[in-house]
């Protein structure tokens, strides 16, 4: 067994000298790379009040945590769809 048998524990990484990382698999970003670079910009979540019925609700919350991202994710395929419909 080999140090790169296990992953690292958060308080290994954060003790990790930066010396000691190995990035030769990792090619180098050179200028024609950032040349194509494209910026793309976050699309940020706004916090509303919104009414849905328990039911659904209670659909996504069964799921587990994260259930009102599913929500957005649903909602925003539905906008997706419509778009290609225009």
């Amino acid at each position: 067994m080999n140090e790169y048998d296990k992953a690292l524990t958060p308080a290994e990484i954060a003790a990790t000298n930066d010396e000691s990382i190995d990035f030769s698999d990792i090619a180098e970003l050179d200028d024609a790379f950032w040349q194509q670079a494209e910026l793309v910009e976050p699309d940020l979540t706004e916090q509303i009040t919104l009414r849905v019925k328990r039911s659904v609700l209670a659909y996504f919350k069964a799921s587990g945590t994260g259930y009102q991202t599913r929500i957005n994710r649903v909602l925003e395929s539905y906008v997706r769809a419509q778009d290609r419909r225009r």
